[in-house]
């Protein structure tokens, strides 16, 4: 049987689900505290504040895509065609913590922020050596995010805005070939 999450990670589950799913205005400590099922008391023993909050949600963000950028590199498919195709989020831990920091920086989180354009300058120098110039290498990265940004509006609506299965197999295999 699997243990209960740790009240830490509870915490930074909660504070990352009110993020996402309400916005930074309402992942108050409160809020965050009831959502985890710990006391007020028992959240600042692990958070002494929201800013101390916010701090472990970007090092849980930054833990994640460390993980990634080591499966980037070992993807036998190659660093551009695995990047391309995991910017179709799956409700996967990198794309919560991805939303939930991008609303901590929408809310003025300079750390956040900070936070973020190192992710993107990561992906980026874990690329940069498998494609051909810096042209290349934003093309790359704009398809990433159009696929990333599109997604959220496939959600719930009747178009199909991001390609699933050899659709996107097809998009991977046209920008590996464009930029290599």
């Amino acid at each position: 049987m699997a243990r209960p999450p740790l009240a830490r990670e509870r915490v930074l589950d909660a504070f990352e689900e009110i993020l996402i799913s309400s916005g930074e205005r309402t992942a108050t400590l409160d809020a965050t505290a009831k959502g985890a099922d710990v006391s007020k008391g028992g959240l600042l023993y692990h958070f002494a504040s929201k800013d101390d909050l916010t701090a472990g949600m970007i090092e849980r963000l930054k833990h994640l895509v460390d993980e990634d950028l080591a499966d980037m590199s070992r993807a036998p498919d190659g660093p551009v065609a695995y990047y391309v195709r995991t910017s179709v989020m799956e409700n996967a831990p990198l794309d919560r913590a991805l939303i939930a920091v991008s609303r901590l920086a929408q809310g003025g989180s300079s750390a956040a922020g900070d936070a973020l354009r190192e992710t993107r300058s990561s992906w980026a120098d874990a690329i940069r050596p498998q494609v051909r110039d810096q042209a290349s290498l934003d093309l790359v990265l704009l398809v990433g995010d159009g696929l990333y940004f599109n997604n959220s509006l496939d959600v719930n609506g009747p178009d199909r805005l991001v390609p699933r299965d050899q659709e996107l197999s097809a998009l991977v295999d046209l920008v590996v070939r464009a930029t290599s």
